[in-house]
């Protein structure tokens, strides 16, 4: 008698011929990918698309872009191999685009996987190559198992992939690691092999940022602190959580985009005070009734310093104060262009015979960089004189720069001046917009830069100078050049290295961004945004970019009312708040109000959740609005009409409360 069909033949059928599948032959997940296939125009049948691949230098560029994450997976990725040796597998890595960045494995198996171009410089996100581990692994940021017919373009049936997401300290996506193997070879212990190395790669890379600072090591059992198997958090120097591996967030229950949003009490339930009074040694963390046991072990690292005390006596152990390793790497909050940029700035940082050139649009912080490198070098006791080439008028700018001797024009000084090359000696001086600078001081400028002297407007004997020299512009100095408006000498001289700092619109660290900023603008208050406003403000392009965000933050949270610890629309500035409304969709203005109306009426599981979601999902805004004053009024209640009260236990402002009141 023939065989029954498998229910994944019988997905596959059905989705061939009717486009849909019956529920309960395959997974939701798969389910979900499949679907994404189809809205990407691929043909399940055939031959596909034309797909992109990286040529040889394209490759090349992107493996030096990802050398950290390269450099630390490609020893894993050798111990993988050897797990898995003879048979018929490879081990790959993919970026977060799903571009395979190097792979390695039996070379019988990688002449097949060649025909599929299943080989480093493809591109294997869903979009180009259907249902498949590392694509669909990136696609829902979990380990993903993807065997024989369940990959959506049947010519790719002959493979069994398994794929684990390995995201950076904090919590940034940074690409995939995966064994493909004939799918004859299929084994269900590869899944737990390729998510070890995940973890592996991770606890490397955290290692190597946090390596100085103040760790928290974590295992359900005493003996696995300090292996590969725990779990690792790194915390700032006021007790939030600022770095983290996949391995620590499920032990304690977190997601990803609590990094840089949680402090270490609602983390683990401990102060920091308490935390470092645990001391060196392993001890179990008090958990809640019915939650599986869990050791830590603190490791204040050498960044780790108590604070100044005269006479006083001794303090306790707990009175330290953590920094952080310095002004760089506080500078990067999880965007993988921007930590690109500050890694190379990092290669030259006491090299001052290298010239930087910092380059990007207005309000992307290059004061900020210029700022922080000058911190981070060994010039950082020595002075840092910034000048803006834009602001001050022709006439002035030369004697500001060079100085000048007493008298030597109408209104000059009876003192003189020493001008603000003189004032950097030792340290750094910072041009910001020096393609604005006329072209009669460029030529001075060039000159003091090759004699590494400056002579003072009025006469005089040159002075020697010693100073790092970092300039600025948003404008390309090359078309400046082009155009006759710079001078090509000066270019060369002042282009040693060029850092490029990505527009805000383009860095995928918004969320951390925003936390820090306000961190730093109510240090006493555990502020977050709203989810609904923060996937509003994720859309947005920031035309002021991080200075335009920065001056944002700092009117919600002075708009924001005490004692409420959740940024809503409404406290945002009119010109963002036009923005959000202005995003398609819901437009995110009505989308914070009815963010907000869910909360409300969700805010207690047994106040009707799912009306609520199903209200903000619908189109019944009456029955919204209707349900939002119910839960109001029912939360007053319960406070005995303390309006505070009941606007901090529902997350909203107090003017938000009397508005959806109704």
């Amino acid at each position: 008698m023939p065989t029954a069909p498998t229910p994944l033949r019988t997905a596959r059928r059905q989705w061939l011929e009717q486009g849909q599948v019956d529920t309960g032959l395959i997974p939701d997940a798969l389910r979900a990918s499949w679907a994404r296939c189809r809205e990407f125009g691929l043909e399940p049948l055939g031959r596909p698309q034309g797909a992109p691949h990286a040529s040889a230098a394209q490759l090349a560029r992107a493996l030096d872009h990802r050398h950290s994450l390269v450099a630390h997976a490609k020893p894993v990725m050798a111990f993988l191999n050897e797990q898995v040796q003879g048979s018929d597998s490879l081990v790959l890595l993919a970026d977060a685009q799903g571009l395979l960045l190097h792979s390695t494995g039996d070379a019988h198996f990688a002449d097949r996987a060649a025909r599929v171009a299943l080989r480093p410089g493809a591109l294997w996100s869903e979009q180009w190559r259907g249902t498949n581990a590392i694509g669909t692994a990136l696609a829902e940021a979990q380990p993903t198992v993807v065997h024989g017919g369940e990959h959506y373009l049947e010519r790719n049936g002959f493979l069994t992939c398994a794929a684990a997401p390995i995201a950076d300290p904090g919590g940034q996506l940074l690409g995939v690691l995966d064994i493909s193997g004939d799918r004859r070879g299929y084994h269900r212990h590869t899944l737990a092999l390729v998510r070890s190395g995940a973890r592996m790669v991770e606890h490397q890379l955290f290692t190597a940022r946090f390596q100085a600072g103040l760790v928290v090591r974590l295992h359900a059992q005493a003996e696995g602190l300090g292996t590969v198997t725990e779990g690792l958090l790194a915390l700032s120097e006021d007790g939030w959580l600022v770095g983290a591996t996949t391995a620590a967030l499920e032990l304690l229950g977190l997601a990803r985009r609590d990094i840089g949003a949680a402090t270490a009490e609602r983390a683990l339930g401990l102060t920091l005070p308490q935390l470092l009074a645990q001391g060196g040694a392993p001890r179990p963390l008090p958990r809640p009734a019915g939650q599986p046991p869990l050791w830590l072990r603190v490791e204040p690292g050498h960044t780790l310093r108590p604070r100044p005390r005269a006479t006083a006596p001794a303090a306790p152990a707990t009175d330290t104060a953590w920094r952080p390793l310095d002004a760089l790497a506080a500078l990067d909050t999880g965007d993988a262009a921007f930590r690109a940029t500050l890694q190379r700035a990092r290669r030259v940082l006491d090299k001052p015979a290298i010239p930087l050139l910092l380059h990007g649009e207005t309000g992307t912080g290059k004061d900020v960089l210029a700022r922080a490198l000058h911190a981070s070098s060994a010039r950082r006791s020595q002075p840092f004189v910034a000048v803006n080439c834009a602001a001050l008028p022709e006439t002035l700018i030369e004697a500001e720069l060079f100085g000048y001797r007493p008298g030597a024009f109408t209104g000059a000084s009876r003192q003189g001046a020493p001008g603000r090359i003189r004032e950097a000696h030792g340290g750094t001086l910072f041009l910001d917009e020096i393609g604005d600078m006329p072209l009669a001081m460029q030529a001075r400028l060039l000159r003091v830069l090759e004699a590494r002297e400056v002579t003072p407007l009025g006469g005089g004997a040159a002075v020697a100078v010693d100073f790092r020299l970092i300039c600025a512009s948003h404008r390309r100095l090359a078309d400046e050049v082009a155009a006759g408006r710079f001078r090509e000498d000066l270019f060369y001289r002042l282009n040693g290295l060029t850092l490029i700092l990505p527009p805000l619109r383009e860095r995928t660290d918004l969320p951390a961004l925003v936390a820090k900023l306000l961190q730093s603008e109510a240090p006493e208050r555990a502020l977050r945004v709203d989810d609904t406003v923060m996937a509003a403000l994720q859309q947005l392009r920031w035309p002021g970019n991080v200075r335009q965000l920065a001056n944002a933050v700092r009117t919600a949270v002075a708009l924001l009312d005490d004692g409420v610890d959740v940024v809503t629309a409404e406290e945002w500035p009119e010109e963002v708040r036009a923005a959000m409304e202005a995003v398609p969709g819901e437009g995110v203005v009505t989308a914070g109000d009815r963010g907000a109306a869910a909360r409300l009426a969700g805010s207690s599981a047994r106040s009707g959740a799912s009306a609520a979601v199903a209200a903000v999902d619908g189109d019944a805004p009456e029955d919204l609005r209707a349900l939002t004053a119910a839960r109001i009024r029912e939360v007053l209640a319960a406070t005995g009409g303390n309006v505070s009260e009941a606007a901090r236990r529902l997350g909203i402002s107090r003017n938000t409360l009397y508005r959806r009141a109704g």
